[in-house]
């Protein structure tokens, strides 16, 4: 009898059963139905990061040009090589690069910052890879950084 039972118990050892296999499929096509709309919905995230990383810098710099030069000179930021360049009337030539610009983030209206005056002007990207990709994201003197348009 206890022969028996170990040569059982020794043919049993030899693998997986069909069932347990199955069983251990569907756990795994389970947690991956999970974890891959979290996935897509980080990377959409990101992009909108790319682009409030973008508004701000290029707000940051209009606002300091603002406050280095006491002059109301209409700027103008543009994408050229995939750099953002500053231009206007009180930029100095080359002075005006602002950095490499992110994938997707487009400036909107490409004008870049528009107001009436050292007081009054906005900048705004959009991202239509991102969450956000209809309003985007603006920069502006009075409100800094906002979830919108200008």
């Amino acid at each position: 009898m206890i022969a028996r039972i170990r040569k059982s118990m020794q043919e049993k050892d030899q693998g997986f059963t069909l069932i347990e296999l199955l069983v251990v499929m569907i756990i795994i096509g389970i947690l991956a139905a999970i974890a891959i709309p979290v996935f897509l919905n980080q990377r959409k995230k990101a992009e909108d990061s790319a682009a409030k990383a973008d508004v701000s810098t290029i707000g940051k710099e209009v606002a300091t040009y603002y406050v280095d030069n006491d002059d109301d000179s209409t700027l103008t930021v543009a994408i050229t090589s995939e750099r953002y360049v500053l231009s206007g009337a009180g930029v100095a030539s080359g002075s005006g690069d602002l950095g490499k610009a992110s994938n997707n983030v487009v400036i909107d209206g490409s004008t870049g910052p528009r107001g009436l005056d050292d007081q009054d002007w906005c900048v705004a990207v959009t991202n239509d890879k991102g969450d956000k990709a209809v309003d985007g994201y603006k920069y502006s003197a009075k409100g800094g950084l906002e979830e919108g348009t200008c």
